[in-house]
C-alpha cells in the first residue's frame, strides 16, 4: 500500500539571534490522522519552530513542505502559511470572552452582508450551527463565549481555525499548550475531542510540557533540546521519566530530593483551630528547614492555608504563630515583616508584572534597600539583579528585559528568585510548577532545596501528586477545610496519596 504523504515536513529548520542558534538544522515529519508532540524545555526552539511555520519570523535556512507542498523558510508569509493549509491555536487565544460563539467564529474571517450592508445574522446562526455540529460541540451560537467551560472555549478556537477546511485530512492544527490554565476534568475533554479529530484524518501538532498528556494522546514524540533534534520516535513504550530525561539530557532521578525521616525540627510555623474561607479548625505545623506539602480536592482549603498565613484572608478564628510569636493582624506587610514569603498560583495576574522588567520584578519587594538619602541606587540594584540572575540559573537577555519577553519557567525562577534573596524564615508555594517545563521544575526545586538547607521552612501546595511525593518531607490532606492525613517516609507515594484525596469522608 502506498504512504500517504506527509501533512508536514520540516527540514533543515536553522535560526539565529545574534550569537544564540535557536534552531539548528531541525528536521521532522508529522504524518495525518496522528497527534504529534512537540517537547522541549525552556530555550528548546518550540517557539521559534512554531513562529516561522506561521510566517511571523523568517528562518535563516530550511524548507516546510505541507502536503507536498513547498515552501522556503526564510520567507513564509503568514498568508501563504494560511494558504498551505497551516493553522495555529495558541495558548492565549484570540478569542473574545464577551462575544457570542457565533461573533466568535466568524470574526476575523469577515461577516456576510446582504441588502443595505446589513448582517444575515440568521444565515449566519445555521452556519454556525452546522460548523459547531461538524466539531461535536453542543452549545447555542447565541451564547456568551465566558459563559461556556474552558475546554469548551478552546474548542470553539479549534474550530474557528480550521472551519474553512473541506475536511479533516487537510493541512495541520498546531496547539501551543492548549491545556496550560485547564483543570484535569477539561483537560480530559479536550483530549478526547482531539483523539477524535485525529482519528478522522486530522494532522496535529501538539505543544505541551505535560508528559502525562503526551503519554496519554501522541502517537509521536519530537523532542528538542538547545535548538537542536534530540529524538523523533513513536509514542509506544516511552514513560514519563524517559521523556523527562529526553528533554534535560540527563537523569531526573535527584528530581526526587528524599525527605530527611522521622527526625522532628523546630516548629516555624504553628496554626491552631484556624477557620478562613473553607478551613474549618484547621492544625498545622511546619518545622525549621522542612518541606511540607498540601493535598487536597478543590475546595478542600488547600491555598486558603497559604493566602491565610500571608495576610490574604484574615482568620475568623484561631491562630497563626511564626516562630513562637502569634502573627500579627496587619495584613501582607506584616507576614512579610515576619519573614514569610509567597508564590501565588497565578503568575500572570498574581506574582509577576509583565509590562515591568526583569529587574523591577526581582526588586519589588525590597525597594527599601537601594536608597540612599531619598535617592535609588540604580547600578547597584542592577549589578545585585544580575547576579541574582545567575545564582538562580534564569535565562534573559538582560536585567532591563521585559519580564513578558521570558519564557514561562524563567518567569517562575524570577518570582522564586525574588523571595528566595530575602532569606524567608517561611516560603508559601502554590502550584510551583505549574505552566513549566520538567526541567524549569528541577531547577526551581534546586534552589529551594538550598533555601530549607539554610533553614527556610517550605509550605506547598500541588496538584500534582507525583512532585509532592517526590519533594516533600511530609503531605497533608486536607478534607471539609481539616488536616485528615499525614503521609512520610516509605508511605509516601502519588498512589496513596491519590486513594487518601478520594477517601470519602
Amino acid at each position: 500500500m502506498t504512504e500517504p504523504t506527509p501533512a508536514l515536513q520540516v527540514g533543515g529548520l536553522t535560526k539565529s539571534f545574534g550569537a544564540t542558534r535557536a534552531l539548528d538544522g531541525v528536521s521532522f515529519t508529522a504524518r495525518p490522522g496522528t497527534i504529534h508532540a512537540l517537547l522541549g524545555g525552556n530555550g528548546s526552539g518550540k517557539s521559534t519552530l512554531i513562529k516561522i511555520l506561521a510566517g511571523v519570523q523568517p528562518a535563516d535556512a530550511g524548507v516546510v513542505r505541507v502536503a507536498g507542498r513547498a515552501l522556503d523558510a526564510r520567507a513564509i508569509s503568514p498568508v501563504q502559511a494560511r494558504e498551505l493549509g497551516l493553522r495555529f491555536v495558541h495558548q492565549q487565544t484570540s478569542t473574545f470572552a464577551e462575544l457570542s460563539v457565533l461573533e466568535n467564529l466568524f470574526l476575523g474571517h469577515g461577516f456576510d452582508t446582504g441588502f443595505g450592508f446589513r448582517v444575515p445574522w440568521r444565515r449566519l446562526r445555521a452556519r454556525a450551527e452546522s460548523l459547531l455540529g461538524r466539531f461535536h460541540i453542543e452549545v447555542d451560537p447565541g451564547t456568551r463565549l465566558s459563559d461556556l467551560r474552558p475546554a469548551t472555549q478552546t474548542m470553539v478556537a479549534i474550530a474557528r481555525a480550521l472551519q474553512d477546511q473541506e475536511g479533516a485530512h487537510e493541512g495541520v492544527l498546531v496547539l501551543d499548550e492548549p491545556t496550560a490554565s485547564l483543570p484535569a476534568p477539561e483537560v480530559a475533554v479536550l483530549l478526547a475531542a482531539l483523539r477524535r479529530f485525529a482519528a478522522a484524518g486530522q494532522a496535529i501538532v501538539y505543544v505541551t510540557h505535560r508528559l502525562d498528556e503526551v503519554l496519554e494522546v501522541a502517537d509521536t514524540v519530537t523532542v528538542l533540546r538547545d535548538g537542536r533534534l534530540v529524538e523523533t520516535r513513536p509514542r509506544e513504550g516511552l514513560t514519563r521519566v524517559a521523556l523527562s530525561e529526553m528533554i534535560m539530557g540527563r537523569s531526573v532521578a535527584a528530581l526526587s530530593t528524599g525527605a530527611r525521616g522521622e527526625g522532628a525540627a523546630p516548629a516555624m510555623l504553628r496554626l491552631r483551630d484556624v477557620h478562613a474561607g473553607p478551613l474549618r479548625g484547621l492544625d498545622l505545623e511546619v518545622g525549621e528547614g522542612e518541606v511540607v506539602g498540601i493535598a487536597g480536592l478543590l475546595g478542600s482549603g488547600r491555598s486558603t492555608v497559604l493566602r491565610a498565613v500571608f495576610g490574604l484572608v484574615p482568620p475568623a478564628r484561631g491562630t497563626i504563630e511564626i516562630d513562637g510569636r502569634r502573627l500579627a493582624s496587619s495584613g501582607v506587610r506584616g507576614a512579610m515583616r515576619a519573614g514569610i514569603a509567597f508564590v501565588p498560583e497565578d503568575r500572570a495576574r498574581e506574582g509577576s508584572f509583565a509590562g515591568m522588567t526583569v529587574l523591577e520584578n526581582l526588586s519589588m519587594p525590597s525597594t527599601g534597600r537601594w536608597f540612599r538619602a531619598g535617592r535609588l541606587r540604580h547600578r547597584a540594584e542592577a549589578r545585585q539583579a544580575a547576579a541574582d540572575l545567575r545564582s538562580h540559573r534564569v535565562k534573559a537577555a538582560s536585567v532591563h528585559a521585559a519580564m513578558g519577553s521570558l519564557s514561562g519557567g524563567n518567569q517562575q525562577k524570577v518570582v522564586v528568585a525574588r523571595w528566595l534573596t530575602r532569606a524567608p524564615r517561611l516560603l508559601l508555594l502554590d502550584e510551583p510548577s505549574q505552566g513549566i517545563d520538567v526541567g524549569a521544575r528541577f531547577e526551581i526545586w534546586e534552589l529551594v532545596r538550598r533555601a530549607t538547607a539554610a533553614g527556610t521552612a517550605v509550605l506547598v501546595v500541588s496538584s500534582d501528586l507525583e512532585e509532592l511525593a517526590g519533594v516533600c518531607d511530609r503531605v497533608v490532606v486536607l478534607r471539609g477545610g481539616r488536616v485528615r492525613a499525614e503521609v512520610r517516609g516509605g508511605d509516601l507515594s502519588e498512589t496513596h496519596l491519590e486513594h487518601l484525596i478520594q477517601e470519602a469522608p
